[in-house]
């Protein structure tokens, strides 16, 4: 088995424009996730695949690989299915660039999942959902998850109607590492778009509804992501006071 991990990035986000390149302690947002993933032992290699030349020339500043691809992509799958049509691997970990706090060690659980099932074919780590208005929140997806850690379906507003203390057993949040077989990934990339995963907005629907296998990895804790303006307040808040992200801070800037 050899695992490439690909982060997919572009300038054009609808809720936050240039976020991938906004600054967390003097390196771009996209730059501490890459960092953070070169300090994974499950990993051959980390790539960043984009079509904007301001993000490729600042990886290749630090030193990054970058790989080219259309300006035509409408979400990250089919953007990492091109960049890594040409790169030797089995697997591939999809890492999303607007988690600047990710743990180097939620992406090695899921490479360990991978090693003890290699045919599967499509992987997400998953968090504890802590609060109940999470449940609604819409700016990110949960999931819910069955006893034996399949993921059944992926929604943004909870369709349960049972007690938060109840929901929480088998509600969890979508966490920004997937994982696929490479050549599943190509696959799912050639089917057209599903319906709900075009009503919803959620990239992972397309998996379910053609009725292929998507296993839940669970990790803690849920970290915060930077989907709107406010919520990079949020994130470096937590970068500077939790002491796992403290220590990982002292390692990327060594």
């Amino acid at each position: 088995m050899k695992i490439v991990a690909v982060i997919p990035a572009h300038m054009a986000s609808v809720r936050f424009p240039g976020k991938i390149l906004f600054p967390f302690h003097g390196l771009p947002m996209i730059e501490h996730v890459r960092r953070r993933a070169l300090l994974c032992s499950s990993l051959s290699d980390v790539v960043i695949a984009t079509c904007d030349e301001d993000i490729a020339s600042a990886i290749r500043g630090f030193g990054g690989k970058v790989v080219m691809t259309a300006d035509t992509h409408k979400n990250g799958t089919t953007r990492v299915a091109q960049a890594v049509k040409d790169i030797d691997c089995t697997h591939v970990i999809l890492l999303q660039g607007d988690e600047p706090l990710l743990l180097p060690r939620h992406v090695d659980a899921l490479a360990s999942a991978m090693r003890a099932n290699p045919s599967g074919d499509a992987w997400n780590a998953t968090g504890p959902i802590e609060h109940p208005d999470e449940l609604d929140r819409h700016s990110f997806v949960k999931c819910v998850v069955s006893q034996s850690d399949r993921i059944m379906h992926c929604f943004r507003r909870t369709p349960g109607y049972s007690h938060f203390d109840e929901q929480k057993k088998f509600i969890r949040k979508i966490l920004g590492i997937i994982a696929y077989r490479k050549d599943f990934l190509m696959q799912l990339t050639s089917l057209p778009s599903a319906p709900i995963e075009l009503a919803e907005f959620i990239e992972q629907m397309r998996i379910l509804e053609a009725d292929h296998t998507l296993q839940s990895v669970p990790v803690a804790p849920s970290l915060p992501s930077v989907n709107e303006p406010h919520e990079a307040d949020v994130v470096l808040d937590y970068i500077q006071h939790d002491p796992e992200q403290k220590q990982l801070l002292e390692q990327i800037f060594k």
